[in-house]
């Protein structure tokens, strides 16, 4: 600090100034944290290094969170390389028949543990679910069809008009298949050809079939036909059940033709019927028929239809008026038991899930047989 006089025209005036001093002063041990800039405040950063993949390891590392020292090698290499007498490893293929049994035997006793002491079932990720009651998965040997499984078909419009009250009838309609015409064979035939000799540039057939979908005229017509299938009806094998009479005066039931349906998708063959998707039914096991099961039936096919386009696009365009001669307009139904020769093809599914395969004779007979005509496919009245 200096005092400077100025020497003014009535008085000195006394000026103070305030100058730094030109050595600094060493601060206080204490104080050095304070005078720290502000980036670099807060958490230790440690130090960098220009080595991305030995960053933070224990040999540049500045930190040391252990006194001793822990090897950073990983305790699984350390464990098969340090001892003397190694593990065999089995070599196992999972896709090998015994492996595959193997591991479904053991499902079957864990399930089998399960079921002795519910209490022990455990949900997943619902800590606070328990288990209220517990059912074997089984097949319905009994329900097997000729097919050896289910088709599932989805209208992707409404089939009927829009009401407000549900329409009983859709629970029990039918489809039949509409058979290729000879041309249409013959130009799928060609294409599958060129699709096997050049799949890139020869796009795969369309395999898909077209049907005729099938009401019947009144809801009471509906319910009758559902009773011929109550197996506890004391009346379904009545003769009075049946709502109309054929031409040879027997009773059945008719269903009027709503519309052709072609398909938009279809999915699923008869390789993969249990890969994705199966029909489950519960049974408490009160009805005498089954056992209290959860019951699964496969799904061979997955449909998807719509009101028919293409053939009536190319009616259109080529200007014909004919009229397909094999349109039915009714068909006669009546239920009956099935033919020992019905019933000896679903038992072909009880002890081979996929079918029996076929021998080379078999195959040659099948590839040389003649495709069947729209008569032979009509139904049985």
């Amino acid at each position: 600090m200096e005092i400077v006089n100025l020497v003014g025209r009535n008085a000195y005036l006394p000026l103070i100034a305030i100058q730094a001093p030109l050595n600094l002063p060493v601060p206080h041990p204490h104080d050095r944290a304070l005078l720290r800039p502000l980036s670099n405040l807060g958490k230790p950063k440690f130090s960098d290094s220009g080595v991305s993949f030995l960053r933070r390891t224990e040999y540049i590392s500045s930190h040391q969170s252990k006194s001793r020292f822990d090897s950073t090698t990983s305790k699984s290499l350390i464990d098969n390389t340090g001892s003397r007498f190694k593990r065999p490893t089995l070599d196992v293929d999972k896709e090998s028949p015994e492996y595959v049994k193997g591991q479904v035997e053991k499902s079957f006793q864990v399930a089998a543990s399960y079921l002795k002491d519910p209490g022990r079932v455990r949900h997943p990720s619902k800590r606070n679910a328990k288990l209220i009651e517990a059912y074997p998965l089984i097949p319905d040997l009994d329900a097997f069809p000729d097919a050896g499984g289910y088709m599932g078909i989805k209208f992707l419009t409404n089939p009927v008009p829009p009401s407000s009250v549900y329409d009983i009838r859709l629970e029990n309609s039918l489809f039949r298949p509409i058979i290729p015409t000879e041309e249409e064979e013959l130009a799928k035939a060609a294409a599958r050809e060129a699709h096997n000799q050049d799949p890139t540039r020869n796009p795969a057939p369309d395999d898909t079939l077209d049907y005729e979908f099938f009401l019947t005229e009144t809801p009471e017509s509906a319910l009758a036909f559902k009773r011929k299938f109550d197996v506890f009806d004391p009346e379904k094998d009545e003769e009075e059940i049946y709502t109309e009479r054929n031409g040879g005066g027997a009773g059945c039931f008719r269903f009027k033709r709503i519309r052709d349906y072609e398909s938009a998708s279809q999915i699923g063959t008869s390789y993969e019927k249990y890969d994705d998707e199966v029909m489950i039914a519960i049974h408490d096991g009160t009805d005498g028929l089954h056992q209290k099961a959860a019951h699964y039936y496969p799904m061979v096919r997955r449909i998807a239809i719509r009101p028919q386009r293409n053939k009536n696009i190319h009616k259109h365009k080529t200007g014909s008026t004919d009229q397909d001669e094999n349109v039915i307009d009714f068909i006669d139904v009546r239920v009956e038991e099935p033919e020992e020769e019905m019933v000896a093809v679903r038992d072909v599914f009880r002890d081979h899930p996929y079918g029996k395969e076929q021998t080379a004779e078999e195959q040659g007979e099948a590839n040389g047989a003649q495709l069947p005509t729209p008569e032979s496919q009509s139904p049985r009245t």
